[in-house]
């Protein structure tokens, strides 16, 4: 077999084009051909010489009943189990931190780079929570970092914000290979950590950005197009006060759709004035 690299110009942009699109991993060591044409389905065999099919003996009809088993614990609902334990045991950001680097009850730390739980101010009272990491984010181990972060910063400076007053981490911690889509369940594992982020920070005002977070948070249905705008109260499992969450459009979308940041604008006054209100906009008006 030829190992050589191809030198056609026409295979190296497909190739290039695979990989901006977020197709930067294998996920099997063999190729698939998807162009060939599919197996022939085996004939049935003709009526006459199939086998009668065996009929199972019928329970008697005194036979004692046996109390049903109980259901054995599946491997996902240990790993939440083992989650929510983990968390509440952290004390600060940085156990949390360290917990996370240990802990191996998510599959999508196996094909990831890094771990990506945090940036900007353990102290602020403004949070911000994203999505998943992306593939810069899965090589510096930090949300946010890529083009959809250098637009979050834009649109923080906007209103009077920078990293350094804001709390920003995402609803998973490590990159979906492909950028795909979690499962519900890579969701749940990790949603005691950020639930045990929140409760250690106790923000004021919560910032989702993307229709996965926003969804999830606030135990909603909606497509983020419905929810962005829309204040809702974020209520924590251990935290007495609800808190005020606002849902807007991820920047990884207004850099596709740029249209859509006129909506993001005005997401963006509400939170401003919003922090008017609980008392952070001088803070921040002082950054300017």
């Amino acid at each position: 077999m030829d190992n050589r690299q191809s030198d056609d110009p026409a295979a190296l942009a497909a190739l290039r084009w695979l990989v901006e699109a977020g197709a930067d991993e294998a996920i099997g060591e063999i190729p698939v051909d998807r162009t060939a044409p599919a197996p022939a389905a085996p004939r049935p065999a003709p009526a006459e010489l199939a086998e009668p099919a065996a009929r199972a003996p019928a329970p008697p009809s005194e036979a004692p009943r046996r109390p049903r088993a109980p259901a054995k614990l599946t491997a996902a609902s240990e790993s939440q189990a083992d989650a929510q334990r983990l968390a509440a045991a952290a004390n600060s950001v940085e156990d949390l931190r360290q917990t996370l680097e240990d802990f191996d009850g998510c599959p999508l730390k196996a094909t990831a780079t890094n771990l990506c739980l945090f940036d900007g101010n353990p102290e602020a009272r403004i949070m911000i929570i994203g999505e998943a990491p992306g593939a810069q984010e899965d090589r510096q181990g930090k949300p946010f970092v890529g083009p959809a972060g250098q637009l979050l910063d834009r649109m923080l400076t906007a209103i009077g914000l920078d990293r350094s007053r804001v709390y920003i981490t995402n609803l998973l911690f490590w990159r979906p290979p492909g950028n795909r889509n979690p499962t519900p369940a890579e969701i749940a594992v990790c949603l005691p950590f950020l639930e045990r982020q929140i409760e250690l920070l106790d923000p004021k005002l919560l910032l989702l950005t993307g229709g996965m977070s926003a969804k999830t948070l606030l135990n909603r249905s909606e497509g983020i197009l419905r929810l962005r705008g829309r204040w809702d109260d974020y209520r924590h499992p251990r935290l007495d006060d609800p808190i005020p969450a606002l849902p807007t459009l991820h920047p990884a979308y207004l850099l596709r759709q740029p249209a859509q940041k006129r909506e993001a604008w005005k997401d963006l006054l509400s939170f401003s004035q919003a922090m008017e209100r609980v008392g952070l906009a001088e803070a921040a008006n002082g950054a300017k």
